[in-house]
Parts: C-alpha cells; sequence; structure tokens
C-alpha cells in the first residue's frame, strides 16, 4: 500500500445536545454534544482525512437522523453506519432504503442481549441483507464472541467486522487488571475469511500513559492472524474521551516504530477503503 493512502479513522461519533428537541435514549460517555463541525475540526487537527461515522446506540437507538444531518453538511468527510434492530418486522426493506441513501457504508448489530441465539431470525435477515445490498456488518460483539463465531459461519458471504478489538473497554480509567484476557478468542476469529477487525479504542486498554507501549505485544498477535489488510485503525471518538484525547488515538499509531510505513498506510486506511469501498473525497 503506497504511503499516500489517505488516514480514516474507523469509527467516530457524533450527535448532539440531550435536549426536548434532540432527546437521547440513553447516555454515552463523552463530551454533552459532539457536532460534525467538532469532529471535522478534530480530525484536520491532526491530518485525519476521513472517518466511518457511526450513529450511537446509546443516545439515539436505531435512529440515524442525526448523523444523516452531519453527512449533508460534511459529505467528503464520513461514511455513515447505523444499528438495526434485530427484533424489527422490516429489516430487508430498511436495509434496502439504507444501502440507497447517499454516505451510506455499512450496517451494524449491537450483540446486547445474552439471549440471543444464532438462529435468531433478527439476526440473520440483518445479515444476509446486508451482504444482497453489499454492506459491510459491524458488530459489537465483545461480550458475545461465541454468537459472533457461529453467526460468521452462517454467512460466509457477508463481509463483518468486529467492533473495537472485540475486547471490552473501559469508559473511565483504569483498564481491567487484564485487558486483553479474552485475546485467544479474538485470534481464533481470524480463521473466518469473511472477518475483519477494527484495532479502535485500543490506547483505553492500557496500563502506561501515551504511547501506550504495552498494548502492541497483543496488536501484534492479532494483526499477525488477520494480517493487515483485514485490520482497521480506529479511535472510537469520543466514547474514549476520559482515558486520551484524539491526538494521542491518532500519533500512538503514527509516531511509532512498531509498524512500517507501508504497514501504517494499510491499517490507517488502506484496509478500510478495500473493505468498504469508501474513501473521502475532500
Amino acid at each position: 500500500m503506497a504511503a499516500t493512502t489517505q488516514t480514516i479513522d474507523s469509527q467516530v461519533h457524533c450527535y448532539g445536545k440531550n435536549t426536548p428537541d434532540n432527546p437521547w435514549i440513553g447516555f454515552l460517555q463523552g463530551p454533552e454534544e459532539v457536532s460534525g463541525d467538532d469532529m471535522v475540526k478534530a480530525m484536520n487537527e491532526v491530518a485525519v482525512d476521513g472517518a466511518l461515522l457511526v450513529s450511537p446506540y446509546n443516545i439515539y437507538g436505531y435512529d440515524p437522523s442525526y448523523i444523516l444531518r452531519v453527512y449533508d453538511k460534511h459529505p467528503g468527510k464520513f461514511g455513515l453506519i447505523r444499528p438495526f434492530d434485530p427484533e424489527s418486522e422490516s429489516i430487508s426493506e430498511e436495509i434496502s432504503e439504507w444501502a440507497n441513501t447517499p454516505g451510506v457504508v455499512g450496517a451494524r448489530i449491537m450483540l446486547r442481549d445474552p439471549a440471543w441465539q444464532p438462529d435468531h431470525p433478527g439476526l440473520n435477515e440483518i445479515l444476509s441483507s446486508s451482504r444482497q445490498s453489499g454492506l459491510p456488518v459491524n458488530i459489537m460483539c465483545s461480550s458475545n464472541l461465541s454468537l459472533f463465531q457461529s453467526l460468521a459461519m452462517q454467512h460466509p458471504e457477508t463481509q463483518l467486522v468486529i467492533d473495537h478489538l472485540g475486547i471490552v473497554q473501559p469508559f473511565e480509567p483504569p483498564p481491567s487488571t487484564e485487558p486483553f484476557a479474552n485475546l485467544d478468542q479474538v485470534i481464533e476469529l481470524s480463521k473466518l475469511d469473511n472477518v475483519a477487525i477494527k484495532i479502535s479504542g485500543a490506547g483505553t486498554l492500557s496500563h502506561r500513559p501515551f504511547p501506550y507501549e504495552d498494548i502492541w505485544e497483543p496488536l501484534q498477535k492479532i494483526f499477525d492472524a488477520y494480517g493487515l489488510d483485514r485490520c482497521l485503525w480506529g479511535t472510537d471518538w469520543t466514547r474514549a474521551v476520559l482515558l486520551l484525547n484524539y491526538r494521542q488515538g491518532v500519533d500512538a499509531f503514527r509516531l511509532n516504530d512498531q509498524l512500517s510505513e507501508s504497514e501504517r498506510s494499510t491499517l490507517m486506511g488502506g484496509s478500510l477503503q478495500k473493505i468498504y469501498k469508501w474513501a473521502p473525497s475532500n
């Protein structure tokens, strides 16, 4: 991958203040508001060319209205991803409509219900409909890797992307004593050819200050298992605000000697362009 590949963040969030006109359904760690202007400013300050903008489930549930407004104002900066409700009775129509919306690059599933099983009709409909629409599916599965594995095996033609290393990450310091305790299970998933993985929020797992030297040994095991062409760097901004700032989330990967220039280029943008078939246009 050429060193001139654009730098693309695989996961950021934007949202408005919690007001009667813009009500939150829950809470997401971060500032009280992160507008599209705020996110673009943060990216421009550290020469990040674009990002995948993921509608925050904890704030808006399955409603992507806010990120659509952000895209209208900054269409060259963001590719759009929204979560879908596995209990919906109109999944195929919803995904078809989403796939035909300007700026859309993917769908998302939150494996939030521990009672869900691999034969859950809604989960399987999201995956099959996304394949038919050509959308990669991001899956938040850190607490349910076994279900993720079963679904990935049932849908080998659907491109799946593990969110946040497949590892439970903290919202505030400190990280758990053994943050990479389930690393072997994450690496096992690399055997499935349709699975890629976001290297997002990695700095929040460190017990050491920037540049987080203690994360590199486990990350290298993931890189070796998946290959860098299936690994996508990201910050998970703004969830990580109590643990690191945006510049640190970028520079921990950009300014280190763990990666060659070509490896860094692949990890921080090249692999994302291939998997999502998208790149910033500004």
